[in-house]
């Protein structure tokens, strides 16, 4: 009788932890875990922001219940290059970013939110948070993170160190090579904020002055971030003409730094590289065989969206912007850039002779607000209205705003499609989080900002089947979780942080265009961020249950 009590009052134990209540259920739905297995039914149990099981369960047990049924149920999206640093502070929500199922960025091309001085702070960062009507300030990332989440997200963010920040504190906008103190200041700078969150080293080599940096130098910060468990991530050295010496020296720096590569947005570049994808393929494929962690990913657009003043020649950029628009106004040294820009590619990634014409540059983003009427043009239409030639138009324009962004239109869609379908690639958003409301409305992105995500799935699985969906879900999801160490990320599975997005397959897609760029996908049904719904039944709650994605080093 004592032995029968005694399992009696076990049983009811267990019973007991086993009908503990969930927070939210997800039943009856497609499920595609993120691994690249076919989808499978059942229910996905959520409790304290954590996948607790995966099954047939009661509805009962749980507070909120999700009819699936019909649906695809996945991890949640990862965007590998995201630029929402600045944008999170104006707008936390981040509805470009969650209405794609982004629930996770990764953000820091190059030149990272942090370490900043107070100088740096007041000339490049005050100016934005001004207009973001946003009183937050840091120095460095731990101060940085610390900002968010008091604030509140929307989505999580992991953020790299970069080497152009680094660079900047140190030496300024100057072109030359650190002195030995210089770069062990540097080196310091990447050792803290590693210490302090960063997932690794990143750089955006096209863009001045990160360019100025000898690959000696990328080796060495990038054997501090190597040593704390990080990536080097890379905006190349080129992307066009030149990329076969930038592949190679992306690969001698994950080989000499021993760390793990991941090459940003892939491409082939401009008019005269079209058709180069296999031999890039090939050529990464080869360094894998030879034992280099390389990997990347893409937007699959065949519109660059980048510094407008990537336009003109480096040392153009030599001492900052304000050096950069003096030149501009010399008569000589404009005649010299204009020669530079229309006979020359020697050195650099020359953008006027990648595209087919002005047409292809659409100006998206400005800083000036006397230029707001600007925005969505080419600068074509802007060359005929003002009864300029373009290449007078682009001098003009930077010398009325240095920052200005565009879209340019300067690939192919075969190389785009070749590069999607590789394994070992994974999907970057490269645009900051907006809004088609608000103050962040007011700007005019490339539609990837809002549209990548949805856009593969209705372009490239739906409509041309390119991609399986389970293929595309595990490119937004598993893939990027392991190459950012996101070891309780991007798979569904018990145990794992609840990142989950519920969709229609059908439905699907986005609606940002070149010419509208500020519109929502649509067909996401719900997405829930470490277990709390952003959508419910495809409206947002305004709930910010996001967190800061730290590297190991700092947990």
């Amino acid at each position: 009788m004592r032995r029968r009590a005694t399992f009696l009052a076990l049983a009811l134990l267990a019973s007991s932890a086993f009908a503990q209540d969930f927070d939210v259920l997800i039943r009856n739905g497609h499920i595609i875990d993120g691994t690249g297995s076919p989808w499978y039914s059942g229910d996905v149990a959520i409790r304290s922001g954590h996948i607790a099981g995966i099954g047939v369960f009661d509805a009962s047990r749980a507070k909120r219940v999700i009819d699936a049924r019909g649906l695809i149920v996945a991890p949640g999206f990862i965007d590998m290059l995201g630029q929402s640093e600045f944008s999170i502070l104006a707008n936390p929500h981040l509805p470009s970013k969650i209405f794609q199922g982004i629930t996770s960025e990764i953000t820091g091309e190059g030149g990272s939110v942090a370490p900043v001085t107070p100088e740096l702070f007041r000339t490049d960062y005050e100016p934005l948070l001004k207009h973001y009507h946003s009183d937050a300030h840091w120095t460095n990332l731990r101060e940085y993170f610390d900002q968010l989440e008091q604030r509140g997200m929307g989505i999580n963010l992991a953020s790299y160190v970069g080497a152009t920040q680094v660079r900047r504190l140190v030496i300024g906008d100057a072109d030359r090579a650190p002195t030995a103190a210089e770069l062990e200041r540097m080196r310091t700078l990447v050792r803290e904020a590693m210490q302090q969150g960063a997932v690794g080293l990143s750089t955006a080599l096209q863009y001045a002055p990160a360019p100025y940096a000898k690959t000696d130098e990328l080796i060495a910060l990038a054997k501090e971030a190597a040593a704390y468990g990080g990536i080097y991530a890379t905006h190349m050295r080129s992307e066009g003409d030149a990329i076969d010496q930038a592949l190679e020296e992306t690969f001698r720096i994950g080989r000499e730094a021993n760390i793990p590569v991941e090459i940003w947005h892939l491409k082939a570049a401009g008019r005269k590289n079209w058709g180069r994808m296999p031999e890039i393929v090939a050529r990464i494929e080869a360094a894998r065989k030879s034992g280099v962690d390389v990997e990347a990913d893409t937007y699959a657009y065949t519109a660059w969206f980048n510094s407008f003043s990537a336009f003109v020649p480096l040392w153009v950029h030599d001492g900052g912007d304000a050096k950069m628009v003096a030149r501009l106004k010399d008569p000589t040294v404009r005649a010299r850039i204009r020669k530079q820009m229309i006979e020359d590619s020697e050195g650099w990634d020359n953008e006027w002779q990648e595209i087919p014409g002005p047409e292809a540059i659409l100006v998206s983003v400005v800083t000036n607000p006397k230029l707001l009427a600007l925005q969505g043009k080419t600068i074509a239409q802007i060359a005929k209205e003002q009864n300029k030639d373009a290449i007078d138009t682009i001098f003009d324009l930077l010398i009325e705003d240095p920052s200005m962004s565009v879209a340019v239109s300067g690939m192919s869609e075969p190389d785009v499609e070749l590069a999607l379908r590789q394994p070992w690639v994974s999907i970057d958003n490269d645009s900051q989080g907006t809004s088609p409301e608000g103050i962040l409305a007011s700007e005019h992105p490339h539609p990837r900002a809002y549209g990548t995500f949805p856009r593969i799935l209705r372009k490239y699985v739906r409509e041309e089947k390119l991609l399986t969906l389970q293929d595309a879900i595990r490119k937004f999801s598993a893939l990027p979780a392991q190459r950012m160490r996101l070891t309780d990320r991007g798979v569904l599975k018990q145990g794992m942080w609840a990142d989950v997005v519920v969709f229609d397959s059908e439905s699907i897609r986005d609606q940002a265009t070149f010419e509208k760029p500020n519109q929502l996908s649509v067909g996401m049904r719900w997405v829930l961020v470490n277990g709390v719904p952003v959508i419910a039944d495809g409206k947002m709650t305004n709930e910010l249950p996001g967190k800061v994605l730290r590297s190991n080093a700092a947990r």
